[in-house]
């Protein structure tokens, strides 16, 4: 099964210029969503997993199927103020300002084995950020998954000594 079909090219979104991939279409059907976790799960099979880390909000919709899937965890890292608990957080830049993602206090514990989720790798910023949430918490990153990651922004610059993969490639 071809993935690539069941992502949407919108042009000019959210601004003019950008040809934003939609993952509507995956989501809506079942036998490509199941491809798409089968392919997300067979890059982390032999390895141990504490817990599974969806980042807001795209990423929850395939992080707590991965959790599901392993029997462990999930935790939702989200924007400033929309967790209910203490939090810890952690600032990255976007093309005009910056932002942040907060992680609860107590949802890593040191030494826990964590798979980071979201669903598209682009410029790195988010991910390196909420690498450096778990790794401020003692946990261990396992790997930092995607759905897509668009090669041409060089993400993986920001993620060195970090084990990435991707299930689609732009």
């Amino acid at each position: 099964m071809s993935l690539e079909k069941y992502i949407r090219e919108v042009q000019d979104f959210p601004k003019e210029g950008i040809g934003f991939k939609d993952i509507t279409p995956l989501l809506l059907d079942s036998e490509a969503r199941k491809e798409c976790l089968t392919i997300l799960l067979s890059s982390v099979k032999d390895k141990r997993i504490d817990k599974v880390i969806g980042v807001e909000s795209r990423g929850f919709f395939f992080g707590i199927l991965l959790a599901e899937a392993l029997n462990v965890g999930f935790i939702p890292v989200r924007k400033p103020k929309k967790l209910p608990y203490h939090t810890i957080s952690a600032s990255y830049d976007l093309e005009y300002g910056s932002d942040a993602l907060e992680i609860h206090i107590d949802a890593i514990q040191k030494g826990d084995k964590v798979l980071i989720h979201d669903d598209v790798l682009a410029t790195g910023g988010t991910a390196k950020a909420v690498c450096e949430l778990v790794e401020r918490l003692g946990g261990e990153i396992v790997q930092v998954n995607f759905l897509m990651e668009l090669s041409f922004l060089n993400g993986r610059e920001k993620l060195t000594g970090k084990e990435l993969f991707a299930a689609l490639t732009y």
